[in-house]
């Protein structure tokens, strides 16, 4: 006997309602002119892609590309790019990895640590140090530092600077890129404002009296912070002002407003990223020694101070000075201090 058979209209409209949503889903993931020029939610652009940086006055250039320029024979490199913008708060992260140059299978050329820095060049403004860093011994660094609080000035056309203070060739290749993340929860960063960038200050150039800076402050705001990023060092690695504490002073207007001294005693957890340390007889590796302000294959956070009572709008006198640095002796050898500093204007979230 034969039976009438009917369709199952069940399974069609499943079918049907599967092939109306993926045409949705394509509609709205497909592009659609006149929305090209709105930048995505989030966006991460590649500023240095594994750029060697070193040492040579004969080559400083070396196979860099032409879009890279080379300064102080191959320890600085520049390049320009557009950063994405936005309408809305956004929060901005760094990554940045050092690698040392290898020699061989078993060995680097530089294994030693060095101050290093991404900056965002300023014309006829000191420069602003993006991420400050000490590396290795000789080892692999990865950081991703949170710098929502340049907001306003890591967008449009930049121009950044690496640096390594090596003395090497080869010795080191830098990745750097920026991850901008829109978040409506992030306090309004209005304005930045370049107050210093010193990579040798030392007693003979400041003597006791540390360096005078002027600070205007306008615009909007609620709040005004100081980013102040500094590190302690010696020339021949001994003593004072790397292994020594020492008074940093901070001053508005003539009234000393902080007073602090730079330490980091957590150097022994960066061990195992620094292969090349040295063990010395007294049971101690070169990477485990405290220091002032920095650690061998770590970035340096800065101190962030709100200085909003001291630095109402208008004009004013900032001092920084960094007591008892250990003078230049008869052989050269000297204390020096690498410091940088800037101005935030902050309005908080309710």
């Amino acid at each position: 006997m034969r039976r009438n058979s009917q369709p199952d209209y069940s399974a069609l409209e499943k079918s049907m309602a599967a092939c109306f949503l993926l045409c949705a889903l394509f509609a709205i993931l497909a592009p659609v002119d006149g929305y090209c020029d709105e930048p995505p939610r989030s966006q991460t652009v590649k500023i240095f892609d594994n750029a060697p940086i070193h040492f040579n006055p004969e080559d400083p250039r070396g196979d860099r590309p032409e879009t890279i320029e080379v300064l102080d024979n191959g320890r600085y490199i520049n390049t320009a790019i557009t950063l994405p913008e936005y309408d809305e708060p956004v929060r901005i992260l760094a990554h940045v990895t050092v690698k040392p140059v290898p020699k061989d299978e078993i060995s680097v050329h530089d294994k030693w640590d060095r101050a290093g820095s991404i900056r965002l060049v300023q014309d006829n403004q000191p420069d602003i140090e993006v991420v400050k860093f000490i590396t290795a011994y000789g080892g692999r660094t990865d950081w991703s530092v949170d710098v929502s609080h340049l907001a306003p000035l890591l967008k449009g056309d930049c121009r950044f600077s690496a640096f390594i203070d090596t003395w090497i060739s080869p010795a080191w290749h830098v990745d750097f890129s920026l991850e901008h993340i829109p978040d409506s929860s992030l306090a309004a960063i209005h304005w930045v404002k370049p107050l210093l960038m010193e990579d040798s200050f030392d007693r003979k150039t400041y003597l006791d009296t540390g360096l005078v800076v002027s600070a205007e402050v306008s615009g909007e705001h609620q709040r005004v912070l100081l980013y102040y990023l500094v590190s302690g060092h010696c020339t021949d690695g001994r003593g004072a002002d790397e292994f020594v504490k020492k008074d940093n002073v901070i001053s508005v207007d003539g009234t000393v407003v902080y007073r602090y001294q730079p330490w980091r005693d957590d150097c022994r957890r960066f061990r195992d990223i620094n292969p090349y340390t040295r063990r010395w007889s007294d049971g101690y590796w070169s990477s485990d020694y405290s220091r002032s302000g920095w650690c061998p294959g770590d970035v340096v956070d800065p101190l962030v101070l709100d200085l909003t009572d001291h630095l109402t709008p208008g004009n004013h006198w900032m001092r920084f000075n960094i007591e008892s640095i250990r003078p230049e002796d008869e052989d050269g050898n000297k204390g020096y201090w690498r410091v940088s500093a800037f101005l935030v204007g902050v309005t908080d979230r309710k």
